[in-house]
């Protein structure tokens, strides 16, 4: 079997009718904990279509939790892998390295990075894909790589992250107050204002290098493992939060939420599959108000 031609890259190329079955596939997805989040619903699709396939998810340690078969970000782990398929879904110099030396026969990433010598699998844009003109959601795009691969068109499913059950008792609002730059974060301020308005017990959360000393006077969850994290959200009655990694995370567990964006696209961004209430600030983010967000909710609740 010859690897497809990279001359019509629109076509689809149905490299999984190529594989044989227990076909060794790798993919890569660095790190971000969104876009890892985001992954999830074209790894669920690869696997419906071809349960046989044996997948691993090239990942940077931090966010290996996500996925059930994670695997050093290595070329040495990658080879040793002897992956048949390597699939990039995350673009980017170190990404497109270890796609060339995989190994893999088939080598396929988006063409929009113009890497001819590393991908013999060139995958079109999402619109090209799907046959359509809109802008897509980041899951669609990942989706529109497996369904050019061969994957049967169908509607993308909600992001997938295994839980353990959470230990909370009474109903609670998780509340992710950081982002990371200070253009996507709503004043601290503004989220201690609206924490007593809720219907639920604010639970507040952010990562190990994060601050929460303004928010002391309620429950503060500082550096969690991602499995605790996970399991903290599937209990949740309710997410408020900026524009960032926990709010997928949230809505992987179709827990309702509403995400404050300051200058991120919230068309590519907003939650997957979820209700959810976005609230687009138009200007710089403190501009959107507590009463804003307190509409939200109520809206959503």
């Amino acid at each position: 079997m010859k690897p497809p031609s990279t001359n019509s890259p629109d076509a689809p190329a149905d490299i999984l009718g190529q594989l044989p079955p227990g076909s060794r596939v790798a993919v890569i997805r660095l790190r971000s904990l969104g876009d890892c989040v985001l992954t999830t619903p074209a790894l669920q699709l690869l696997k419906t279509a071809r349960p046989d396939l044996n997948i691993a998810i090239v990942v940077e340690d931090r966010f290996a939790a996500i996925f059930e078969n994670p695997l050093s970000p290595s070329i040495r782990a990658l080879r040793d892998f002897r992956p048949d398929l390597c699939l990039n879904l995350h673009g980017g110099t170190r990404s497109a390295r270890l796609t060339a030396l995989s190994g893999a026969k088939f080598r396929a990433g988006f063409d929009i990075f113009k890497p001819s010598l590393i991908y013999n699998v060139p995958v079109p844009t999402a619109q090209q894909v799907l046959g359509i003109t809109r802008r897509v959601h980041t899951a669609e795009h990942m989706a529109a790589a497996v369904f050019h691969l061969g994957v049967p068109v169908t509607e993308v499913p909600r992001a997938h992250i295994k839980a353990a059950p959470a230990q909370h008792q009474k109903p609670y609002a998780v509340i992710h107050p950081v982002a990371a730059t200070p253009e996507k974060t709503w004043p601290a301020a503004a989220f201690a204002q609206l924490a007593p308005r809720l219907p639920f017990q604010p639970v507040f959360i952010a990562g190990p290098s994060d601050d929460l000393t303004p928010f002391k006077q309620w429950q503060t969850i500082i550096g969690a493992p991602l499995p605790e994290l996970a399991s903290l959200m599937q209990g949740a009655s309710l997410f408020i939060g900026n524009d960032s990694g926990p709010a997928h995370m949230a809505a992987a567990f179709g827990i309702p939420q509403v995400v404050i964006f300051g200058p991120s696209d919230a068309e590519i961004w907003a939650p997957w599959r979820t209700e959810a209430r976005v609230i687009k600030a138009a200007g710089p983010i403190s501009s959107v108000t507590v009463d804003q967000v307190m509409h939200a909710v109520e809206q959503l609740l």
